[in-house]
């Protein structure tokens, strides 16, 4: 029920007065007012709007006499759209966005019976390997099952290196179990094998484990230094330099901590270079209204799948130094380089071989993950970062703040102690592990090549090499009805190509709009992922699509 009008009225009269009425006098006009309560227009919003005037004391001693007097006052939410957390709402995420739950929806039509153009969805919008069929590493899978059961450590169908390697990590674990928690910067001789790991991939450079962080997949330890680096406020908020097209995680972080996206731009002409020019353009354009600090790189490229050239790295190395810029390499498609003539160079590896003048001052971040390369072990949600020349205050309070979250999945840090220790040679896994890696490595670099071959045949889509990575990201051309309809429906071009393409073929894809991109270009992202034939499919419906939508709207 809601407060009949005389009742509204008293409200109003509170409001005006702010009177300083006795309890009893609210009690006799309450009483002597109309006392059957009839509905009324006044909405309960209206109501507690009326009553936020008021006093906290005057508000709960009128709503106490109008339930005495029958009169139903409906509370309104605390958490509502306008009092929520106003950086949550600037969060976008396309890699999650609007294409693809349609496409969450589609799959539940047709599996309704629904009839579609198509029998499937085929999901090339996101880096799932397995959910894309690519089978787990067989090794991998068990020593995590023999750290999961460890009464399988007696069963004879498990070779005595997975059971190895399961026992020392188990007797890293509180009570000998991975159900344990761990100490929050992750498992002792973990990060000791992580340091171990890129000291050999870095020919030598030393490496301290108390500089190793493990994490919630890559993206963990990549929010947790934004955190750390984003402060102050107007002209002295923090800038971080991120890279356009980016990877969604870093708009989305610096997003929801407030901070100032300052965008630099790849050369889509050059294989998606970098160029310090654009990076210089880019940081003084910044400094004008805000204090860049930090500069994040991806290296092998995502959404563009390109990799940076070693003197490409020195070069930024040398801007970062000259700049006072703390640099983040995200380096989670390390294994992932398949082009002629390309190699991945660790940011590390590149700073400490230009010698003592940039390996003890330059800071660096650098990230890996279980969710790429080889492994594709996405759920597992396994990862580490090394941070290099680190502040020792600020190092402490590094540690403080993964504290707060206790530990890492310790499966995942299991995992990732797999990742950088793998079967050696002489081990009984180690042919076995190796003829899996490489067949996997092989494929996706067959269907990289496969990509951008299909796609260059087109016309209107054209597609840079893709280098390394699992993504393509080609430029689409767009017919002008396309552009002008899109903008009437208040969508960007490319999200009206991917949204079509989605209902028509039942393919996918992200557009280039949730990456990032040159004003007046358009693009989308796709992954190589899926297996050869499903990918052949793909392509060949994605190339008859785009002749049909051209000649729909010319």
């Amino acid at each position: 029920m809601l407060p009949s009008r005389s009742v509204w009225g008293f409200i109003q009269r509170e409001k005006t007065n702010m009177c300083h009425r006795s309890s009893q006098q609210v009690a006799r006009f309450l009483k002597s007012s109309d006392s059957t309560v009839m509905t009324s227009p006044l909405s309960s919003f209206s109501l507690s709007k009326s009553l936020s005037g008021l006093s906290a004391a005057r508000r709960g001693l009128i709503q106490r006499k109008m339930s005495e007097n029958g009169v139903t006052v409906r509370r309104s939410k605390v958490l509502t759209i306008d009092t929520m957390n106003a950086t949550v709402k600037k969060v976008e995420y396309a890699v999650r966005g609007p294409i693809v739950q349609r496409a969450v929806q589609i799959e539940k039509e047709l599996k309704e019976g629904a009839k579609k153009p198509f029998t499937e969805v085929i999901k090339a919008n996101i880096g799932d390997a397995h959910a894309m069929g690519q089978q787990p590493i067989t090794f991998f899978r068990q020593v995590l099952a023999l750290c999961s059961y460890p009464e399988l450590l007696n069963d004879n169908n498990f070779p005595e290196d997975a059971k190895n390697r399961a026992r020392r990590i188990l007797q890293g674990c509180g009570g000998k179990s991975i159900g344990a928690y761990s100490a929050s910067q992750g498992i002792e001789c973990i990060r000791q094998d992580v340091a171990s790991y890129i000291e050999r991939r870095d020919g030598g450079v030393p490496c301290d484990p108390d500089n190793v962080y493990l994490s919630t997949g890559a993206s963990d330890g990549i929010v947790t230094m934004l955190k750390l680096l984003v402060a102050g406020e107007g002209r002295s908020r923090t800038g971080i330099m991120i890279s356009i097209p980016q990877y969604p995680l870093y708009s989305a972080a610096l997003a929801e901590l407030d901070a100032v996206q300052v965008n630099y731009y790849l050369n889509e002409e050059k294989c998606w270079s970098l160029d310090i020019s654009e990076l210089q353009r880019s940081l003084e354009a910044a400094r004008k209204h805000c204090n860049p600090r930090a500069l994040c790189i991806i290296n092998p490229g995502n959404p563009t799948g390109q990799v940076q050239s070693r003197q490409c790295i020195e070069d930024v190395i040398r801007f970062a130094a000259k700049e006072r810029l703390f640099l983040m390499a995200d380096e989670v498609y390390q294994d992932n380089v398949y082009a002629d003539g390309c190699q991945f160079h660790s940011f590390k590896k590149v700073l400490f071989e230009m010698g003592p003048e940039y390996s003890d001052t330059v800071e660096l971040a650098s990230f890996h993950s279980t969710s790429k390369c080889y492994m594709g072990e996405c759920g597992f949600r396994g990862g580490y970062m090394e941070v290099i020349n680190m502040d020792p205050e600020v190092k402490a309070q590094l540690t403080k703040l993964v504290s707060v979250r206790l530990c890492p999945p310790v499966p995942g840090q299991a995992l990732m102690d797999l990742v950088v220790n793998p079967p050696q040679p002489g081990e009984p896994s180690h042919g076995a592990f190796m003829k899996e890696r490489n067949a996997v490595l092989s494929a996706l670099a067959e269907k990289a090549k496969l990509t951008e071959q299909i796609l260059n045949t087109v016309p209107g889509i054209t597609c840079n090499p893709v280098q390394g990575a699992m993504y393509s990201f080609p430029c689409i051309t767009l017919p002008e009805r396309a552009i002008q309809e899109a903008k009437e429906k208040g969508q960007a071009p490319d999200m009206l190509y991917c949204m079509k393409l989605l209902e028509e073929t039942g393919i996918c894809l992200v557009p280039g709009s949730g990456f990032g991109q040159r004003d007046g270009t358009y693009h989308f992202r796709m992954t190589i992922l899926p297996p050869t034939d499903k990918l052949k499919i793909l392509l060949s419906k994605l190339k008859e699509f785009h002749q049909k939508f051209t000649k729909q709207y010319s």
